[in-house]
This record gives C-alpha cells, structure tokens and sequence, in this order.
C-alpha cells in the first residue's frame, strides 16, 4: 500500500475505513453494556460487577490501543485490518455461548454460598472479553496508520477517526440499552453487533481478497452451529417443586415468574437471591412474608388509630404489587399510588400478580423512578412503602436525608413511612445506618425483623410516639377487623425490635451507601452460608 497524497484522502478506500471505525467503536460499548447484562444475570449489577467489567474493558482496550500501533506499523496492510474486525466480531458473538454454562453453574454457587465457585465463574467470564475487547481496542491506531497521507494532515485524520469511534461508541451505548437488549435479549445482542462488525470486515476483506473474505465464513457458521446445539431452557431453572411460568429481559432487570404445586407464584429478578413479590390463590396465605409488615406501619401512630384511619397509599419499589394488594384487601379501595421504575415488572405483574385495573382499580402505576414520581404527585398519604432496598440493588438516592425530608412532605400529619431493609444475621450495619438517616427527618422510628427471613422493617413516625403503641393499638382492634392486619399487627408486636443507630448518615452530598452494601455482598459470599443475605425461597 503507498503513501497516498492529498487529493486521495477522502478517497472511498478512507471513507469505508472510516465507517469500520465507526463500527468498532459501536461494538465495544454494546459488548461492554451486554458484558453487565450477562453477569449482572447472576452476580447483581452492584457498584463491583460495574467496576470490574468497566476497569478490565479499560485495561483490555489499553492492551489493544498499544499493540494496534505496533501491529499497523508491521503490517500496515488494509487486509489485516480488516481480518481484525472480522476476528473481534467472532470472538464477541463466541462470548455467551462460552460462557452460559459458566454462569449456570455460577448460580448454583450463588444458591448454595459457595463463595470460591462464584468468584471464579465471575473471574472466568471476564477473562472471556479479553481476546475480543483487545482487538477492538487495535482498531482505531491501525485505522489512523492507514489513513494517514502524510506529516501535514496527521492530526486532523488522528481527530477524525477518534470522533468517529467515539461517536459510534455513543450509539453503542443508548441503542443496547434503550432498545435492543429489551426487544432481543442479551444473548441476540451480542449476536446482532458481532454480525454488523463482521459484516463491515467481510465487505472490506472482500473488497480486497476475496479468497480470504470466503475462508472467513467459517466464523458464522460456527456460531449458528454453536447456537443450535446449546442447550435450550432458561439461564437459572426453578427451583425445586416449581415451575417456571415467564422470563424475560427488561431494560433493567432479568426477570422470572415461578409458581409453587399450591398455586404460589414467585417473582424473581437477576441472580434470583429473593422474591421480590409473591401472588397466593388466597390473599390470606401470604405465610407473614416481608410485605404483610407494612401492613403495621401506620399502628405505631398513638392509640386510638383504627383501620379507617388509614386513607391513602403510596408505594415506591411496587415490584408485582403484593404491599397493594394486601392493602386492598384490609383496607378497601383507598388511593394506591405505586412506582416501579422497570415496566417488564409491571408487565409481569399485571399478567400474573393480578396487578390489574379489574382486580384493583384503586391502583395507580408510575414506570418512573421513585424520588422523581413522588415529587410529581401532589397527594399526602398516611402511609409511603419504601420496598427499593434489597442489596445490591438500592438505589443511593432513596436513602438520604434530604429523600425522606421530601417523603415527610407527602405524608399526613399522622403519616408514616415504612422500609424495608436487608442484612445479615450478624451484620446490621445497613439497618443502624438508615435508621439514623430516618431519625435525622421523622421524631421516632421503630424497628421489627421479619421472621424466617433476614429483612427488617423501619417504621418512621410523622408525630412523637411509643414502641408501645403497635400493642395498645392491637388489643383495641375491632372483633371485625380484617385477620390479615390482625395477624401482621400480632406478629409486629412479638418482632419488634430496638433501634440503634450508628455514626453514618446518608446525604445527598455523601452516601457511602455502596461501600457499606458492597461489604455485606462480600461478607455474604465468604460466609458459607451461615451469614445469608434476605434470601427467600419458596
């Protein structure tokens, strides 16, 4: 290849390379977005599955961006360029069929504690991006070793090819998450990105040798081949005695619906290390899971409260709508305001939670995120659910002290608000923590631990009052209250707990909120299963 000159620099041979950059740039952020996705299945999307796909994608393209110069200047050959694309899109689509038995075996490790198993299948497929991602990272310094004519127009075509990489980086980001991973999945996205860059590697290696433009189909017949004999059925299989009922993948969550041989169904989201909602046959069978706990809340106010009392409701982390039907259920149809920010959620819910206007036409659903939709919404409520916190999946902002001053102005002046928050059977660090963030907003807060399970609720009260209080206000229930509040309100009062509070407050200027959860995750994993997360199971 000679050195071209200057009337040559927009030439079709520059304006075809030009594109090739623009999809490697593309595939490396949809590789790296998929790559959270795929592990973020198994292992949560905590602030260390992030870091480290994030920090080894880095060090891989570092890798790449060093020996692409090397290599362009040793071959600076177009053909070799383009066999690059086609190798890293190969190797990119190779990386969930590799992987999947990895993971699945991962998830039983998750299942029984086994921390060295976990680790070493997150470790494995990380070491899968290696190859590919290095590549990609050869991409754009062999581009600029081809396009450059000459010493006079270095930077200009240095800048160009870097804009353009970065700008398909930029699609590489909004289209996966936005639309493709929710519509296709994470195993079609990978295909999808790996066959538009082989594609452009194809064409150019056509362009130039078609003899090794026809060997290299070899590449996608080997991934068809591979896709056809992977083993079908879902990436986690139901547990025990269940069956699976849906699985999908949203824009923010793996999910899966199981159902038990009574009729019980289960929702489960990413690495299936808890139930997020559950639907019984009968409202009354709920077993006094996490969710009838908040049934006891607004109880804590000062005796006399009754159950007409109780007026309105607003529930952040709606999830498949259990906290909404138990309310329904005790209460009537009193105003239900729920957000949940993933709408495959609501889907599920709707399709097999009766999360439904025909069920309960009292509730009103946002897909939004919480602390945004409750600044929206102009109701005061008397009782507000926090049911966002179950690591690794807590979302900073609806812990801080200026989020529960923003919650105590959407409540009642008898209002409550109840959270749920995880830990571990010694580990209370998370509880202490927000419990003190609630005492800085609200005079009182109240504790209890959710039996057979590793939950606590918080309950903060808008008005001083008693730990007293919930008992006082069970003994003069009605003889006609509903059995559900009165079997919540018993079991409230023999779980209550007593708050301690710690040094750390969570603010909106600092909520080293990851640290603390990204510590009960690590000391989950290395405790054998003798200090469990929430893990609840069927």
């Amino acid at each position: 290849m000679g050195i071209k000159t200057a009337d040559q620099r927009q030439s079709p041979h520059n304006i075809y390379l030009y594109l090739s950059v623009f999809a490697g740039g593309m595939t490396t952020l949809a590789v790296e977005l998929s790559a959270s996705r795929l592990l973020g299945n198994i292992f949560g999307t905590s602030n260390i599955v992030w870091a480290n796909v994030i920090g080894l994608i880095l060090l891989y393209l570092t890798v790449g961006y060093f020996l692409g110069g090397r290599w362009a200047d040793r071959s600076p050959h177009c053909s070799t360029f383009y066999r690059i694309l086609t190798w890293a899109a190969f190797l990119s689509a190779l990386i969930p069929l590799v992987s999947r038995p990895i993971l699945t075996t991962a998830a039983a490790a998750f299942a029984g504690a086994q921390a060295a198993l976990a680790l070493g299948s997150f470790v494995s497929v990380l070491i899968l991006f290696s190859i590919p991602i290095t590549l990609l990272g050869c991409v754009s310094p062999f581009a600029i070793r081809l396009a450059i004519s000459g010493i006079h127009d270095t930077g200009k075509t240095a800048g160009r090819i870097y804009a353009l990489s970065t700008l398909g980086s930029l699609v590489g980001t909004f289209l996966p998450t936005l639309f493709i991973i929710p519509e296709l999945g994470t195993l079609r996205t990978f295909f999808l990105f790996g066959g538009i860059l082989y594609s452009v590697g194809f064409i150019g290696l056509w362009r130039l040798q078609r003899r090794a433009a026809l060997f290299s189909l070899w590449m996608p017949l080997l991934i068809s081949l591979l896709t056809l004999l992977a083993p079908a059925g879902p990436l986690r299989p139901p547990y025990p005695g269940a069956t699976l009922l849906y699985e999908d993948e949203s824009a923010y969550n793996y999910i899966q619906v199981q159902e038990d041989a009574a009729g019980n169904r289960y929702l489960y989201l990413n690495e299936g290390q808890g139930i997020h909602s559950q639907w019984s046959p009968n409202t009354y069978a709920d077993d006094h899971r996490t969710w009838s706990f908040f049934l006891t809340a607004p109880y804590f106010n000062n005796p006399p409260f009754a159950p007409a009392d109780v007026e309105s409701l607003s529930i952040i982390g709606l999830a498949a709508g259990t906290i909404a039907r138990q309310y329904t259920a005790v209460y009537g149809r009193i105003p239900i305001d729920g957000i949940e920010i993933d709408p495959g959620i609501i889907e599920a819910g709707a399709r097999y939670f009766e999360m439904n206007a025909s069920a309960m036409p009292n509730l009103t659903i946002y897909a939004q995120d919480g602390r945004y939709m409750l600044n929206q919404l102009t109701r005061q409520y008397t009782v507000i659910a926090v049911d966002a916190y179950r690591p690794p999946y807590i979302p900073w902002h609806l812990t801080t002290v200026e989020f529960f001053q923003e919650v105590r102005r959407h409540l009642t002046d008898s209002g409550v608000v109840a959270i749920n928050v995880g830990r571990t059977n010694t580990d209370r660090r998370l509880v202490d923590a927000l419990s003190t963030t609630l005492r800085a907003v609200f005079p009182d807060v109240y504790a209890m631990d959710v039996p057979n399970s590793f939950n606590t609720i918080l309950v903060a009260t808008s008005q001083p009052a008693s730990s007293e209080n919930l008992a006082r206000n069970l003994s003069a229930l009605p003889a006609d209250a509903d059995p559900l509040l009165r079997d919540a309100l018993t079991w409230g009062v023999t779980q209550q707990v007593p708050v301690r509070y710690s040094d750390l407050i969570f603010t909106d200027d600092r909520a080293p909120l990851e640290t603390l959860v990204d510590s009960l995750v690590l000391n989950f994993l290395f405790s054998g299963g003798t200090d469990q997360l929430a893990v609840q199971q069927p």
